[in-house]
């Protein structure tokens, strides 16, 4: 595992206390595991995501991640819409590991509720709370 000063922190995403990212680009927010939760899970071999059109709440459950020492389940920092699912993993879910921003992202959600996203942590308060 790497120290936290190894790890990449985004400013332009919002974090949460479960260790998912969100990204707000234009009408849809997409939804990806942080650098600290992949480099925490080491290397993730299954992704399991829901189907566009899903339905979800702020805080529901909406897939799991495998890597060689757990699953994890995630979840939704904020509620909406499923309008696209990296489809990428089924065959490559290290880019999860390899990418987490990026090629790695999980879903994009068309928000129920834009204000959601203020709720979540920014960079600054993300590394507080990873540092205790």
């Amino acid at each position: 595992m790497k120290a936290l000063d190894e790890l990449n922190f985004p400013e332009d995403v919002r974090y949460t206390k479960d260790h998912e990212w969100a990204k707000v680009d234009g009408d849809t927010v997409t939804i990806g595991l942080s650098d600290y939760a992949q480099d925490q899970l080491g290397e993730i071999v299954f992704v399991e995501l829901p189907e566009e059109g899903d339905d979800f709440d702020q805080g529901d459950e909406f897939g799991s991640v495998e890597s060689v020492k757990a699953v994890s389940e995630i979840y939704l920092p904020i509620g909406g819409e499923i309008v696209a699912v990296n489809e990428d993993l089924e065959d490559a879910p290290e880019l999860v590991n390899n990418d987490c921003y990026a090629g790695g992202w999980l879903v994009k959600i068309k928000a129920a509720d834009m204000g959601e996203f203020d709720s979540l942590m920014d960079q600054g308060a993300y590394l507080d709370m990873l540092k205790g």
